[in-house]
């Protein structure tokens, strides 16, 4: 059990290590080589320039003016300019609310921590319970502090219910008025919005196959029929994940191209060789150039051929389209209504945003889509309990003390003082860190094999498989753990019916892992946070290796974006730490927010200077954080009910029955009153904006508009002639219809836009939709792509405007 030496030790690693990060970043970030990597925000809207231009040679990679090294940390201030409505407009509403969050707790545990320290302290700690129990657990001097202290059947019980009731209406009172708030912002940032495609566009799937018609026959024919007024056409969506496949292993033969080329030119004396066998250990030596030059030409082919096969296959045409209509109240109304008496067959759902569609999950048949779910369920179930090994391994560290009465020969190697408060101080927390670090990865894995078609809902849908994590191994598994660890000496000498009140007292001594584990994962994660040190590495070995242009640079950068998979869980917890224990333990809540207020300020940074953010959902995953907060809430007061009937309070316990009844009240007021603000659109809001349309531009050729928003992106590297042809092809495929029908069908189909530049300085680069004119130059990023295989998919990409260099 860790003492407050322990913490101590750990408090004071960890600030040292946040003080080194922020220290480095803030000498890192003024250096001219650095500044696309602490700023690409800004070179992406392109109101940066690079301050490597002129100077001398020496001034081109390190700051020599000495002035700005007095005036380092002016990053913080900085960070606090930007006002909640400029803050939207630079970087979207998703970040705005998502930094909402870090205010939000800080609006909740401040008055909580106050009052709790105030109150709550001094009435565990006159109490002296665990003084006299020193001899049967493992305790600690912040245990003292606890609840645990509190002797049974005392009345000071009263105060901890009493506090509970307080602290449950002032967060359910912080609740509603921020989801009033976020709601609001969230229609009007919808109002307010310029015309998009998403605002008239739908998603349909498992689209019936009539035996004799297209796919793009039965569309056409059911739309007309049942949105006759509204319906104005569709695209298709085709099966081209080989395609790309082919065209990820030719870009990364590319590279090697690329590299091998440019190390060639530093040294003409010596060609580049290597060994073609396995891993490139054996096999014959051949030329790097000539090797990699036979191997894209071969690619070449391969591609040729697969992008015919698509082309040509009506196989190729999946059940699934983006239909679009001439208003927005149409949209709505089709999105937002059951379709076909069979409620299996013509989904529809909002589209995402051009840029948040997932491509690769569109093709994954609409039948399999359940199964995938249920088996994606068990295997998360079954992950969260193999990671109780870990856990288990990790509370065995927090709690030395315990293990020492379980296997006494481990003593004499933490005999030492030092090491002891650093084991048991610092190690713990940080070993967690590290057990959870793969995690988010794996489980957005598995949500993209459950086949959701939008990268937010992915994103989602990952987070709330983290919390859960979070939830039954970060706390109920280290508690419960923790528990058998540390008191399984006194569960072995002691009766059966004294074990629930061992368990009821052990409950807060956790308390201490949790501070190790903010410290470690809040404090010092944090500060790593913006130092960004694996993109800094990475940018410069790509200038190192792969820059040839400035156009390259630009293309180097990895600006990122918020990752909601793992922050928002993150978030959560915080959460659950600071209400279960307010009444518990109140001593962890000023660690609580010294993390709420540094995150605040890091990711205020960090959104303005650097995230770019792959798309714009309109904070949808709000209603998440609301009802994650709240489940909290049910949770803290369960634990304390449970908690208190072990301390043999039966006159005070049962005044907590009601409050979970009336939190879960509150919870299905506020799900009822806001949330349809996040789900659905208002027709009268829909409305509004078209009447509007039509007053101040009646004459917008909305089919021209929307013709390439949704297009598939292996289309994007066709010529425009090439492009009408195959529209109309495949329009033709298995068509018994006459000609003129035929003539007038293909006018409801999307028809190719005009030729267009554009350019949207928000869109992540593998997710931009509008069509270049022209061929890139050849000195771009990926060296000697055939114009042809210049296409947007899944990451590969290049953007009219964005080939001319803006340094």
């Amino acid at each position: 059990m860790a003492t407050l030496s322990d913490i101590g030790v750990s408090a004071l690693i960890n600030i040292l290590s946040a003080f080194a990060f922020l220290l480095a970043f803030a000498l890192l970030r003024i250096q001219p080589v650095n500044d696309r990597v602490y700023f690409p925000k800004w070179y992406i809207n392109g109101e940066r320039a690079s301050p490597r231009r002129g100077g001398n040679f020496v001034a081109k990679f390190v700051n020599l003016d000495f002035k700005t090294y007095l005036t380092f940390l002016n990053w913080m201030p900085q960070a606090l300019k930007m006002s909640e409505t400029q803050l939207i407009n630079h970087a979207g509403l998703d970040s705005a609310v998502f930094l909402r969050i870090y205010t939000l707790g800080l609006k909740i545990f401040v008055p909580i921590a106050v009052v709790a320290l105030l109150i709550l302290i001094p009435v565990n700690v006159s109490s002296g319970t665990l003084f006299f129990l020193r001899k049967e657990l493992v305790v600690s001097d912040i245990d003292k502090l606890s609840i645990s202290n509190v002797p049974p059947k005392s009345l000071r019980f009263f105060v901890h219910i009493g506090l509970e009731y307080l602290f449950t209406i002032w967060i359910c009172y912080m609740l509603y008025k921020e989801y009033d708030n976020v709601a609001t912002m969230r229609l009007h940032f919808l109002a307010s919005q310029r015309r998009r495609a998403e605002q008239f566009t739908v998603a349909v799937r498992n689209v019936p196959q009539i035996p004799g018609h297209s796919i793009a026959d039965s569309l056409d024919h059911f739309f007309k029929t049942n949105h006759p007024d509204t319906y104005l056409c569709h695209q298709a969506v085709y099966n081209a994940n080989k395609f790309a496949s082919l065209v990820r292993k030719r870009d990364r033969l590319q590279n090697w191209l690329d590299y091998n080329q440019l190390k060639f030119e530093r040294n003409p004396e010596k060609r580049p060789t290597k060994k073609i066998g396995f891993l490139g250990l054996w096999g014959e030596r051949v030329d790097s150039i000539d090797f990699y030059k036979q191997q894209i030409k071969e690619f070449d082919k391969r591609m040729e051929l697969e992008r015919q096969k698509v082309l040509k296959d009506s196989k190729s045409i999946l059940p699934v389209a983006f239909v679009s209509f001439k208003s927005r109240w149409g949209a709505a109304v089709c999105a937002q209504t059951q379709q076909s008496k069979n409620p299996t067959l013509w989904l529809t759902d909002w589209a995402p945003e051009p840029r948040d569609v997932y491509w690769r999950n569109l093709a994954i048949p609409f039948v399999s889509l359940t199964i995938r779910k249920l088996i994606i369920s068990l295997s998360v179930f079954a992950l969260v309990f193999f990671y109780m090994i870990p856990i288990a391994f990790v509370q065995s560290l927090a709690n030395l003390e315990g293990l020492e009465r379980v296997a006494p020969f481990l003593r004499p190697v933490i005999e030492l003082n030092f090491i002891k408060s650093f084991l048991q101080g610092f190690l713990p927390g940080l070993a967690l860190k590290i057990f959870l670090y793969v995690l988010p990865t794996i489980l957005m894995i598995m949500s993209k094999i459950e086949g959701h078609i939008a990268i937010s809902t992915l994103e989602r849908r990952a987070s709330a498989k983290y919390y859960y994590f979070m939830l039954v191994n970060v706390f109920l598994g280290s508690i419960v753990t923790g528990t058998a660890f540390q008191q399984l000496h006194s569960f072995l000498h002691q009766p059966p019916t004294e074990i629930p009140r061992t368990i009821g007292v052990s409950i807060p001594m956790k308390a201490t892992f949790f501070i190790t584990y903010i410290m470690v994962d809040g404090w010092a994660g944090i500060a790593g946070e913006i130092l960004r040190l694996k993109p800094l590495v990475i940018f410069h070995l790509k200038n190192m290796f792969l820059v040839k242009t400035e156009r390259d640079r630009e293309m180097a950068m990895d600006p990122g974006s918020v990752d909601y998979p793992e922050t928002l869980p993150s978030l959560q917890l915080y959460f659950l730490l600071g209400i279960v224990y307010a009444v518990v333990t109140p001593i962890l809540l000023p660690f609580i927010l010294v993390f709420f207020a540094f995150a605040y300020l890091v990711y205020r940074h960090q959104i303005i200077n650097v995230y770019n953010p792959q798309y714009e959902s309109g904070a949808a995953f709000w209603p998440h954080v609301h009802s994650r907060i709240i489940a909290s809430l049910l949770i803290s007061q369960l634990l304390l009910m449970g908690l208190l009937s072990t301390k043999e309070a039966a006159n005070s316990t049962p005044l907590l029955v009601i409050l979970p009844i009336l939190t879960l009240s509150f919870h299905k007021y506020c799900k009822s009153r806001f949330e349809p603000a996040f789900r659905k659109h208002p027709l009268e809001e829909a409305m509004a904006k078209d009447l509007m349309d039509r007053t101040t531009e009646p004459d917008i050729n909305l089919k021209a508009f929307l013709a390439d928003a949704y297009l598939h992106p292996i289309f994007r590297s066709f010529e425009e002639e090439e492009l009408v042809e195959i529209r109309v092809d495949k329009v033709r495929v298995d068509r018994h219809q006459s000609y003129a029908d035929n003539a007038q069908t293909r006018d409801d189909i999307c028809s190719p836009s005009p030729s267009h530049h554009a350019y949207h300085p928000t869109s992540p680069p593998h997710h931009s939709y509008h069509q270049p004119t022209t061929s890139p130059p050849q000195d771009i990023y990926h060296h000697g792509i055939p114009p042809q295989y210049d296409y947007n998919l899944y990451g590969y990409h290049y953007e009219a405007e964005s080939w001319t260099s803006r340094d």
